[in-house]
């Protein structure tokens, strides 16, 4: 029987391999950019080298990491983090992408590539209701079984011991099965850009 546990020093492979195979709204997207490592240190890896404290994963009976959470407490805070430090240190190895392309010559890599570098503090308005985010990927394998459920809950408990007011998460606005296990939890959805699925929730 899969179990979940806390984050430990070892699981970044597993989750960067889980972060790709669920990057393209819920499918693999391995390929997708044209380096695929892309994801993971936008997405998953500057959570747990930041806030290991706030991240789960669930790990199958033979030992592989198979899902997981991770999160932060204060989502200003982590992105401020992220433009002066974790990107300019990561993210050094792909050149920002032009600004003044129309949108129909921007590649998907562009578009990642530019929410990145575009990343900072007050940026996300959910954040001022909403204060803490997160982040959450299940492999097939693990999906429909309670353990995004579990997952979820697991970060929302420790968040409330440390009386954190909020969080929100953001979706694609495309990935339908998401966005219905969001509403089946009791995340309230939010008023976003039509491509994108906002949902927050009081702690």
């Amino acid at each position: 029987m899969p179990h979940l546990r806390p984050f430990r020093s070892g699981d970044e492979p597993a989750l960067a391999d889980i972060c790709l195979r669920t990057a393209d709204a819920g499918s693999d997207g391995t390929g997708i950019l044209d380096d695929d490592d892309i994801w993971a240190e936008v997405f998953v890896l500057p959570y747990v080298a930041r806030h290991p404290d706030l991240a789960f994963v669930v790990e199958t009976d033979d030992g592989r990491v198979a899902g997981y959470v991770v999160g932060t407490d204060d989502t200003d805070g982590f992105e401020e983090w992220f433009r002066t430090d974790w990107w300019p240190r990561v993210g050094a190895r792909w050149p920002q992408p032009a600004t003044d392309l129309p949108e129909s010559a921007r590649s998907r890599q562009d578009a990642v590539l530019g929410y990145a570098y575009s990343r900072r503090a007050d940026a996300e308005s959910f954040a001022v209701r909403y204060p803490a985010h997160l982040h959450i990927d299940l492999l097939p394998e693990l999906q429909g079984q309670g353990w995004g459920r579990r997952l979820i809950a697991a970060l929302t408990d420790t968040l409330r011991a440390a009386e954190s007011p909020g969080i929100h998460l953001v979706a694609s606005g495309t990935n339908a099965d998401a966005i219905a296990f969001y509403e089946r939890l009791g995340f309230t959805r939010l008023e976003a850009p039509v491509d994108v699925a906002a949902f927050g929730m009081p702690l």
